[in-house]
């Protein structure tokens, strides 16, 4: 609903049409995917960085270069892929998109590391399980990926064969492995919550994946969204 306000940006205002044109420029889709790149490669180098103090585990340091990997994959990838087809509208589907993607990286600051041998092992058990999943989908994936909700193409090869959404559940994966390591009420929260938020972004993705390719009905009757014989 407009406001009147100067800063206003509804799409039949003023603003809101200059803020559209913006957002449809060569400028715009550039310095989006420069940012979004050089986001990527900082958590890259993030990953793989030491703990301070602390000694890793072959498995652990396996499980950071894979998320390194992961990630310097995802900057490449934002750097070269193509302009959206559409986009979903409004702030809803972008907060989701962003709390849903960085909300696991509060867990190692509010938990505690478990101590237990055997949770450190499964964690990074899941982490690289989660990981070497996640780098198959985007091979397949490719330059449609983005953060937000957006529409390039249905995929189809690969883990899309069988599932409409395998890097959500790659990375849930991965994510509980992270869980196992500072396991707590609090961090057992904040995965269920961030649960909860990729379910909402699985519905405005598909919902703008039905608007923009008419043959997403058909792909979509055809397999599960997030697990197989459940969802």
């Amino acid at each position: 609903m407009s406001t009147g306000t100067p800063t206003d940006i509804s799409i039949g205002t003023p603003n809101g049409r200059l803020f559209r044109r913006l957002r449809a420029s060569r400028g715009y889709d550039l310095a989006m995917r420069t940012m979004g790149g050089l986001w990527y490669l900082a958590l890259a180098f993030e990953v793989s960085a030491p703990i301070p103090g602390a000694s890793a585990t072959a498995p652990q340091l396996v499980a950071r270069a894979s998320a390194a990997a992961f990630y310097a994959i995802l900057c490449v990838l934002l750097l070269l892929r193509p302009p959206a087809k559409a986009e979903a509208e409004g702030i809803a589907p972008r907060a989701a998109a962003f709390v849903g993607t960085y909300l696991p990286w509060t867990i190692p600051v509010l938990g505690s590391p478990a101590g237990s041998a055997a949770l450190n092992l499964a964690s990074a058990g899941l982490v690289i399980l989660g990981m070497v999943l996640t780098l198959v989908t985007v091979a397949h994936l490719g330059r449609a990926f983005s953060l937000v909700p957006q529409a390039r193409k249905v995929v189809r090869s690969g883990p899309y064969r069988w599932l409409r959404h395998p890097l959500y559940f790659a990375e849930e994966v991965a994510v509980s492995g992270t869980v196992l390591q500072f396991l707590s009420p609090v961090t057992i929260a904040i995965f269920v919550a961030h649960l909860a938020i990729q379910i909402r972004r699985i519905y405005y993705e598909e919902d703008l994946l039905r608007r923009t390719f008419p043959e997403y009905a058909a792909y979509a009757a055809g397999n599960w969204r997030l697990v197989p014989f459940v969802w």
